[in-house]
């Protein structure tokens, strides 16, 4: 057997394998006499079919598996011996068939297209500069979040008159004959037009007043409060509309006391009202924390990004696209392609530090990080129950038993340790400031 590799240029390359008859009769034989023992067949005995009319009947179905099965385990070894950094999998190129007599005397010589990873330096260095946000609570923020809690946990009820924040149960009825007609829920939160927002408050039962909806509602909000769908919505010949109040809600903000305390925190944990604010203040210090982490891993995602400007073998990676998904059309291809090649981009970015800096993600590491967000949905759902570590770990082997998931997990850990190396490397700034100020950087 001999197999060779030729480059075309610096991201594409040919892989030519030849098959001598001694480098695959071997295993179709071995093949042949293994199905021969296995074969249920009409007059035979079982186990006892004859290897010659195994051989007559399937042979020629087995050579061919046995051939494809010698080639790509060859292929694969030659990758790894060579160190080929090879995008996608090997594809046989297209128009280069032969004539064979598939005899078991045959000489094949396959050909193969690889895709190569392009060749860069990685872009991050003791010099590379960027800046760690630590974020402030300030007040408005911390207010904002309690009463949110507090709505949360708060109870519903019918007041005589509206406020602005309630939800009205009202008729709509459009101001034309034989004009859309829907009684729904209006929330007054959501309404665009301060106008309108404001003609909405001080209203009882069995009042009207008329509202232009186009004003008053995003798209997607009209839609859903009149049932027809977002292009309806959008080309509605009248917009004008007579709202008939039927019902005030209005959710009531939770009181402060111990049974509100108990529902967020463990039993007896908050006892007091500076307790409470204590808390909200180390959880959204502690969020802003993980907002300050995501906007640092983004700068670098894109530093690094904008730095390594190289090419990818697109036609190649787009014919193996189309072999491994026959199901997507060419358009469909051509346009998540951007994408994907950024994806591809930054993988194999982080995949070279990883090389590099001899980063290794170990099992318990993965373990750890499926605990840890099974321990997030538990407390999601029921802040007081605490799982034993039994539990998590049991939790967590199922998880972990989904490929998918194991895999998004490893992933996960692997790009953690690729941002933590990084922060370990370049130079990072320090620098103070508001929520409101760090929103805007996001915009």
């Amino acid at each position: 057997m001999n197999i060779s590799h030729q480059k075309i240029d610096d991201i594409n390359a040919k892989i030519t394998v030849d098959l001598a008859p001694e480098d695959y009769n071997p295993a179709v034989d071995k093949a042949i006499k293994d199905q021969a023992k296995k074969a249920k067949l009409p007059g035979f005995r079982p186990g006892l079919v004859p290897v010659g009319h195994i051989r007559r009947t399937y042979g020629k179905s087995i050579l061919l598996d046995e051939i494809n099965r010698v080639v790509n385990d060859k292929i694969s070894a030659y990758i790894t011996e060579q160190k080929l950094e090879v995008l996608g999998q090997p594809l046989p190129i297209e128009g280069d068939d032969a004539n064979y007599n598939w005899d078991y005397k045959d000489t094949f010589s396959f050909n193969y297209e690889i895709g190569l990873a392009p060749e860069f330096e990685i872009p991050f260095a003791a010099e590379s500069e960027f800046t760690e946000f630590d974020i402030k609570a300030d007040e408005a923020t911390l207010a904002e979040r309690i009463k949110n809690l507090r709505r949360s946990y708060g109870k519903m009820t019918n007041p005589e008159v509206s406020e602005e924040g309630d939800v009205l149960y009202a008729d709509l009825k459009q101001d034309k004959e034989e004009g859309l007609e829907k009684a729904t829920s209006v929330r007054t939160d959501i309404i665009e037009d301060a106008k309108i927002k404001k003609s909405l408050a001080g209203l009882k039962k069995d009042d009207v007043v008329k509202i232009d909806v186009k004003k008053a509602f995003k798209v997607a909000d009209l839609a859903r409060i009149l049932g027809v769908t977002e292009e309806e919505a959008e080309n509605l010949d009248v917009t004008n509309f007579e709202l008939t109040v039927k019902n005030i809600n209005r959710l009531e903000e939770s009181d402060l006391n111990q049974e509100f305390f108990d529902k967020l925190f463990a039993a007896e944990e908050v006892t007091t009202e500076e307790q409470f604010n204590a808390k909200v203040k180390e959880e959204v210090e502690n969020l802003f924390k993980q907002n300050s982490a995501q906007k640092l891993r983004n700068d670098m995602y894109t530093f690094g990004m904008d730095k390594v400007d190289v090419r990818f073998p697109e036609e190649f990676l787009k014919r193996w696209l189309k072999a491994t998904n026959p199901n997507l059309s060419a358009e469909e291809i051509e346009e998540g392609f951007a994408d994907f090649v950024n994806n591809l981009k930054w993988t194999i970015i982080e995949n070279r530090i990883v090389t590099a800096n001899n980063l290794e993600v170990k099992y318990d590491e993965v373990v750890d990080l499926a605990k840890e967000r099974i321990y997030g949905q538990i407390k999601m759902y029921n802040i007081n129950e605490e799982p034993t570590d039994e539990q998590l770990s049991q939790f967590a082997m199922q998880m972990l038993s989904d490929r998918e998931q194991a895999n998004r997990l490893f992933e996960e850990v692997k790009a953690l340790k690729v941002f933590d190396h990084l922060k370990s490397t370049v130079k990072i700034n320090s620098e103070a400031i508001d929520y409101d100020k760090f929103q805007e950087l996001e915009k």
